[in-house]
């Protein structure tokens, strides 16, 4: 439970704040969302697999001590009919927050059966999450702490990896960049190969892409191209823990698209959101649950009686990353 709010200079009573005690039960909803997914792993059905997670996810959510808006969720509330942007969620008896959920990240990865798919959340103070769900698509770059202040979205990618590998003390052709394999970054794939750098090429997933390519002695130095504009928010909360740089520009597909940008306050035309614009402050928790296997977690793994889940919380404020290996009685959960 959480404790009675502080007061502040003045004697008013100080609002709660997100806190280690939420993070430990978003777990729960992320544990409960990678496991319903199961029964989906390498059978072809990635809506099925949502849909279970998202089931699964919702209901634990309602036991969370909070009070929590969905600022990116599964979608507009006339197409999702849980988890939706603008939701609230939470217990409504602790803190006020902005929540990102999703309960799968990488469904075509589950469907097909790959590596990297996660179950997410993450949450940071109320209204200091940016709502870019008016745009599908945003542009990123994501290094680690080498990065600060080194790297720029608005070089050109050869110029970022020669100047991250001076600031890492590597040769470039030790360099590895991580890209979405999609048509549309051919022409990217090039020019970092050109550069002399290796490239890994990541099917889905760019959240666990994101957050590799920013930790330490990763084996991935920096992950760029265009994802998902909730995938770019939900990454910020984790690099705000791990020290990392992260730029995104938002994608609008067509003018169309542009305009309810432009309706929704938000900056196109290439304007540069740096990380305390994506997620204002540093009071950031990130919480992921391994669906399959992959390098940030393992995937959910039954043997006999028991199912077996690997998580990451990440925390902002105490710049922590915690690994809860847990164990669940198979009968619980049937």
């Amino acid at each position: 439970m959480n404790n009675p709010a502080p007061s502040d200079a003045s004697g008013h009573a100080a609002p709660l704040r997100p806190d280690r005690n939420l993070a430990l039960e978003l777990v729960r909803a992320t544990e409960a969302a990678s496991i319903r997914a199961v029964p989906f792993i390498g059978r072809g059905d990635k809506e099925g697999a949502d849909g279970a997670a998202v089931d699964a996810m919702r209901a634990f959510m309602t036991t969370v001590s909070c009070d929590g808006t969905i600022v990116i969720g599964e979608g507009e509330k006339d197409h999702a009919p849980m988890l939706f942007n603008g939701e609230q969620v939470g217990n409504g008896r602790g803190p006020k927050c902005d929540i990102a959920v999703d309960p799968i990240d990488g469904t075509t990865l589950t469907a097909a059966g790959r590596n990297n798919a996660l179950s997410v959340i993450a949450v940071s103070d109320h209204g200091t999450m940016l709502d870019a769900s008016s745009v599908f698509y945003m542009d990123k770059l994501v290094t680690g702490p080498a990065g600060v202040g080194v790297v720029d979205i608005r070089l050109p990618i050869g110029e970022n990896i020669r100047l991250l590998a001076k600031a890492l003390g590597k040769p470039v052709d030790e360099m590895v960049v991580s890209v979405l394999h999609r048509p549309r970054h051919e022409k990217l794939i090039a020019e970092i190969r050109e550069a002399g750098a290796g490239t890994r090429l990541m099917t889905d997933g760019d959240v666990a892409g994101g957050i590799n390519a920013a930790r330490y002695n990763a084996r991935t130095d920096m992950c760029v191209g265009v994802g998902g504009s909730p995938e770019g928010i939900v990454t910020a909360c984790a690099i705000k823990a791990l020290g990392g740089h992260i730029q995104g520009r938002l994608w609008p597909r067509d003018d169309d698209e542009k305009q309810r940008a432009l309706d929704a306050g938000l900056k196109v035309d290439g304007y540069v959101y740096e990380a305390d614009e994506l997620v204002q402050g540093n009071n950031t928790i990130f919480v992921a649950t391994g669906v399959t296997d992959g390098g940030l977690v393992a995937g959910v793994r039954r043997d006999a009686n028991y199912v077996y889940t690997e998580s990451v919380v990440l925390r902002g404020v105490s710049g922590t990353l915690r690994r809860i290996s847990s164990e669940h009685l198979v009968s619980k959960w049937l």
